[in-house]
């Protein structure tokens, strides 16, 4: 009897040694993009290369206190981001099943059955017999991955993993920029509320003198009628600025994740902005590690890749080992009797002949999709670079735009206090004190909608960039962050030999 076990030990413990190591496919590359070939962007103001963080609370750095807490507010209560995290979560729970796959599977069964046969004996009659068996099985079985394909679908689901990681981190950023967009236009519209009310009050004053010298008849009635006309339009369109800061707010209280209207009334101040000289953004290339939608086009890359490899190794054979062992009895006293012992081991080799071609053709589709993911990537880094360029170029003129917004509204003011004044001293007409209230009244508009650009600039180059630009970097060798990401990465499937750079979401460790 050992001499017959001897052979089958021998052939399963060669058996596994090959399945531990023949994986087919490719291993995930990051392609090269426009970004590891430029040096520098055409719009930096500061060609200083610099190490930039992985991810950074740049919205603190607007040193708006209200800000900061309606962030804190959506980042808890957003229900966005409650949907990004489930999805990361139904990621983990994929990976761990695709990691299942690889083990062993042991399961039980218990069973009693009473059984009743009846038939005739010749001269005898009709006999009964009666029987009662009770079993108890244990069995295992395992399917040995000679060609790698279920270690490649494991590691296509790692990589669908980080990607949803990436992808909640894009959620987080985007939804944070709505908040601070929502914080910003309406802080915007209630200065522009206060500016309407100042016009309103200003033509409330030119009206009197207007009705003033039209009964002393030093004006005539196209002056009075003119003069509230002006009045009517200004009280006008301070109800159309009120009602649009009304739908601001209740879009912020959606946002931070509150029943519409329940939010209190907002500081109607907003901070000044910090300069933006210099702005040491780094290399392009920086880029491909910073911003969480190129690490998720670069995840499903990897996951599109391994899919390949999982592709390939179908054309090859599967083994499965199946092994039972119980005990059969017909009583219960007996069960665990030796004599009662059943067991059985099988090894099964099953593999493709003539499919008509579908296996290779799931080949050539998971090639199919790695392509697109490599094109999906490259455009994406495509976009991310003409982002951080808008940016760049957008922050630059916005700036420069609400100086000469500034200047305007100064001279626009001083030229309607002296339409004013003079048309009290009866030596200019109505029509010249309404063209300078017209010109102030869209330089007041102009200046509003400038500093929202300044606002909204630095925003887009928060998010184009991935983050802010500050570079007093935690020490790696006692940052707990560093300690996580490594420990992530070593438990990576074969990471060891993939050029792919593959980071953790570090959400938790910033927020």
């Amino acid at each position: 009897m050992s001499h017959a076990r001897t052979p089958f030990f021998g052939v399963l413990i060669a058996v596994l040694i090959l399945a531990g190591g023949c994986t087919l496919g490719p291993e995930p590359e990051r392609p090269v993009t426009a970004a590891d070939v430029s040096e520098t962007y055409v719009h930096a103001t500061s060609q200083e290369a610099v190490e930039l963080p992985e991810v950074s609370p740049w919205w603190r750095t607007f040193g708006d206190e209200t800000t900061t807490e309606l962030v804190d507010l959506a980042l808890a209560n957003n229900t966005d981001l409650q949907a990004a995290v489930a999805r990361v979560l139904e990621a983990e729970a994929n990976l761990q099943r695709a990691g299942g796959a690889r083990l062993p599977q042991v399961g039980y069964g218990a069973g009693a059955q009473r059984q009743k046969m009846s038939f005739v004996l010749p001269g005898a009659g009709r006999r009964e017999i009666y029987s009662t068996t009770y079993s108890f099985d244990l069995n295992i079985g395992w399917q040995a991955d000679l060609f790698g394909r279920l270690k490649r679908t494991q590691q296509a689901s790692w990589a669908s993993l980080l990607s949803e990681e990436a992808a909640q981190e894009a959620v987080v950023h985007t939804v944070v920029a709505m908040v601070v967009r929502s914080r910003v236009q309406i802080a915007i519209l209630e200065h522009a509320v206060a500016i309407t009310r100042e016009i309103t009050t200003s033509w409330s004053s030119t009206l009197k003198t207007v009705e003033r010298r039209y009964r002393s008849g030093l004006a005539d009635a196209v002056d009075l009628h003119l003069a509230r006309e002006n009045l009517a339009s200004a009280q006008a369109g301070g109800v159309v600025i009120e009602g649009q800061l009304e739908q601001a707010r209740l879009v912020l209280d959606v946002l931070v994740g509150r029943r519409p209207g329940s939010g209190s009334t907002l500081p109607d101040t907003l901070a000044e902005l910090p300069s933006l000289e210099p702005v040491p953004l780094g290399l392009p290339a920086e880029l491909l590690d910073r911003r969480p939608d190129l690490r998720q086009a670069e995840m499903r890359l990897a996951a599109a890749t391994f899919g390949v490899g999982a592709a390939i190794a179908n054309l090859y054979p599967d083994l499965s080992l199946t092994a039972a062992a119980g005990v059969r009895s017909d009583t219960l006293t007996d069960i665990i009797s030796v004599d009662g012992l059943v067991y059985s081991a099988v090894a099964n080799l099953v593999g493709p002949i003539f499919t008509g071609g579908q296996r290779r053709a799931d080949v050539d589709a998971a090639r199919a999709r790695t392509d697109q993911a490599i094109a999906n990537y490259a455009g994406a880094v495509l976009q991310a670079l003409r982002e951080v360029e808008d940016a760049l170029v957008l922050g630059d003129t916005s700036e420069r735009n609400l100086d000469f917004t500034r200047e305007r509204v100064f001279e626009a003011r001083a030229a309607d206090r002296l339409a004013k004044q003079r048309y009290q001293r009866g030596v200019a007409s109505m029509l010249k004190v309404l063209e300078t209230e017209r010109r102030l009244r869209l330089a007041e508009q102009a200046i509003i909608t400038a500093t929202a650009d300044v606002w909204n600039a630095r925003i887009d180059l928060f998010l184009a960039l991935g983050g802010d630009w500050d570079t007093n970097l935690p020490d790696p060798e006692t940052d707990p962050a560093k300690e996580t990401e490594t420990q992530a990465k070593s438990e990576i499937p074969n990471s060891e030999n993939s050029k792919l750079k593959t980071k953790n979401s570090k959400l938790a460790e910033v927020f």
